[in-house]
């Protein structure tokens, strides 16, 4: 009896480190959801950002062009 309980706990000990692997993985793949959701969402956005900020430090001036659309209002840069 006492071998059958040592052999289970042994089983269960395995078990623990295998599912704590698994919950690592899916873990990490919501995250990588997450991430992927947030880049689509705000792509246009960080774009239009990074754009502005090329032109400032390039000593320019970003004019904004008036948003017509949910998508992110676009620009130009002028020397």
């Amino acid at each position: 009896m006492l071998s059958l309980y040592t052999n289970l706990a042994v089983r269960l000990q395995r078990d623990e480190k295998g599912a704590t692997a698994v919950e690592y993985g899916i873990m990490v793949g919501l995250i990588a959801v997450v991430i992927i959701v947030a880049v689509t969402l705000l792509g246009d956005t960080l774009s239009t950002m990074f754009e502005q900020v090329k032109c400032q430090v390039g000593g320019g001036t970003w004019a904004a062009v008036k948003q017509t659309t949910t998508a992110a209002a676009g620009g130009t840069c002028t020397p």
